[in-house]
């Protein structure tokens, strides 16, 4: 344990030097299929692919007036055990010959026996400045556009790292890197921090959340009038081990990089994050109020290989592994 919050702090530091408190943890793979609970409820087979992690309450309906989250797990993937919220996302290979190939996902520093998953991260504030009100049961947002393609659309916090190794942390674009990346490629997620303090879950998804009004989250700027309580900085990154895809005689012809979401961009704008929230009572605005500094004596903890252990059943029987010749559910790539 001491190796793996030494290993995160020398990360962190490169991310954000003033940091004094924050959770990182890991979370494995709990299931990968097309269901959507947030943007197509109750539909199963939503239009794209999903590698989900979090806790198993996860399902195609999941309407908070209905469902309680914490109540109705009985396991996570996360190793705060008090975390039954659900994140997702899923990557592709494209070959030469136009067939694809699910990249898998792999453990990040400190984390390396998980099964896939994502490092997440809850930052209270930056510099021990203020305090934050951490979300609420039936919470749920989206950051970033998957349908976007513009550059210029992209919010700086949507990045991808072309990693050299694994503790590489600078370098970060808004698109796909265009050349192999010797230790894979990590996606950037970082949420917006300002909340309007009274809509849960708005149709659009995003509304109710922003940004600092000038400045940044690391520069402690403030929130705009519209959106004035400040909420701890979701931030996840999710390793995809691309290196058994580094040979470039294997990328297209025209020397384009091969990689594509799974809802069809081959541009990397439309990088975007989903979070439903889950977390057990006030354990969150526990951790938050107390400052805790990637251990957290005041949480309830579980081992990676026992997260490991929590899965759902997939309900959308389809190859979504091996070489394909479509993306799962017909999403077409962009052009």
């Amino acid at each position: 344990m001491q190796l793996r919050s030494r290993y995160a702090a020398a990360a962190l530091a490169l991310l954000v030097p003033d940091v004094l408190a924050l959770l990182r943890f890991s979370c494995s793979q709990l299931v990968v299929e097309r269901l959507d609970p947030l943007v197509n409820p109750g539909v199963t087979g939503s239009p794209h692919l999903h590698q989900v992690i979090g806790g198993n309450a996860f399902k195609a309906s999941m309407d908070p007036a209905t469902v309680d989250i914490p109540s109705q797990a009985t396991c996570t993937t996360c190793t705060f055990a008090e975390d039954f919220s659900n994140y997702w996302a899923v990557l592709y290979f494209q070959a030469r010959n136009g067939t694809f190939k699910r990249v898998p996902q792999k453990g990040n520093v400190g984390f390396e026996s998980s099964k896939g998953g994502m490092t997440i991260y809850y930052t209270p504030v930056i510099s021990g400045q203020g305090k934050v009100t951490a979300f609420k049961p039936g919470f749920r947002m989206i950051v970033g556009d998957p349908n976007n393609r513009d550059a210029s659309k992209v919010p700086r916090q949507l990045t991808f790292t072309c990693l050299q190794n694994p503790m590489t942390r600078t370098g970060e674009t808004a698109y796909f890197p265009k050349q192999p990346c010797p230790a894979g490629i990590m996606v950037n997620v970082r949420f917006p921090t300002c909340w309007d303090g009274k809509t849960l879950d708005p149709p659009d998804h995003s509304s109710h959340v922003a940004y600092p009004s000038s400045g940044t989250f690391e520069s402690n700027g403030p929130c705009p009038a519209t959106h004035p309580v400040k909420i701890p900085q979701l931030f996840y990154e999710v390793i995809w081990d691309t290196t058994q895809f580094n040979n470039k005689a294997d990328w297209p012809a025209d020397g384009s990089q091969p990689f594509v979401w799974s809802f069809g961009d081959k541009t990397g704008y439309g990088n975007h994050g989903d979070y439903v929230f889950g977390w057990k009572g006030d354990a969150l605005q526990k951790a938050m109020d107390t400052n805790c500094n990637i251990n957290c004596p005041q949480l309830k903890t579980q081992t990676i290989p026992t997260g490991n252990q929590c899965a759902v059943q997939t309900t959308v029987n389809e190859n979504i592994d091996g070489w394909l010749t479509e993306l799962p559910g017909g999403m077409p790539v962009d052009k």
